[in-house]
């Protein structure tokens, strides 16, 4: 997962709507029903209320999940980064609902939330697509492709950076490093491996996970989850897939094959 950065505090560009009119962002705290207002960016069923609260039966169940996570640290405060997927898992993205349940099952300031889940760009501060596709623009990647690639993929799909296409399918994001120079230039979908991408396999790519195809990573599971399964499982709840599929392949052995040739150890310690 990139470890790239927002500066804390940056402002919310999320959109809001107007004389109480629904723009499907959560923020105002509509109802989603699981059906579109129009954005085409909304997640079905945020269970969040007029009040900008999770309805019971949401909170029930995250309340639930979030009790197991806490759990497992010293201090409930050091759970926030996993809640913080946990609420995303929900809502496809951190919602005002989202920061205020983090905030009240914590103890902490909704300031406090809000200024980590705005620092870390794995937190999504509007709803992304069913498919969050990563590019990789740094250097390695960049020098192979990985900028023509992101243009012509930005181009082909009408979206830029952290938007979402009309159909609410897919979301684009330009990475810093997916570390996987060995396969550059790589792209990411919901944090699956995508290696050796060409710009023809990558609009190809956005345009099968539109028209609802199938689609195996290059390594690991075969199955490939949504955007909020995959929260989920950074949440610290796993879907046991986890051991799937190989994690490393090609040119990221070749150094241990060439080892082993040679008869080659590490040092005893």
């Amino acid at each position: 997962m990139s470890a790239s950065t927002r500066p804390a505090g940056a402002q919310d560009d999320t959109p809001r709507g107007e004389s109480g009119a629904s723009t499907g962002t959560g923020l105002t705290g509509e109802v989603v029903q699981g059906t579109s207002t129009g954005t085409g960016r909304e997640p079905a069923g945020t269970g969040a209320t007029v009040e900008g609260v999770y309805t019971p039966e949401v909170r029930e169940r995250l309340e639930r999940d979030a009790k197991e996570i806490i759990g497992r640290y010293p201090k409930p405060r050091s759970a926030l980064l996993p809640l913080l997927h946990l609420v995303q898992s929900q809502d496809g993205y951190v919602s005002d609902a989202g920061h205020a349940f983090c905030a009240e099952i914590l103890g902490l300031s909704k300031a406090e939330v809000v200024g980590v889940s705005t620092f870390y760009t794995m937190y999504k501060r509007k709803p992304t697509g069913q498919y969050h596709v990563g590019v990789c623009i740094n250097t390695l990647c960049a020098v192979m492709g990985g900028d023509q690639i992101w243009d012509e993929l930005s181009e082909h799909a009408g979206v830029g950076h952290d938007e979402t296409t009309p159909d609410g399918k897919v979301s684009l994001e330009r990475l810093e490093c997916n570390a996987a120079c060995d396969f550059a230039p790589v792209m990411m979908v919901n944090w699956e491996f995508f290696d050796n991408q060409t710009p023809a396999s990558a609009k190809q790519l956005v345009d099968d996970l539109r028209d609802g195809k199938e689609i195996s990573p290059t390594r690991g599971p075969k199955k490939l989850c949504t955007f909020k399964e995959a929260s989920r499982v950074l949440a610290g709840l796993p879907d046991g897939l986890a051991g799937d599929g190989p994690s490393a392949a090609g040119s990221s052995l070749e150094g241990l094959t060439i080892a082993k040739a040679n008869g080659w150890k590490a040092p005893e310690a």
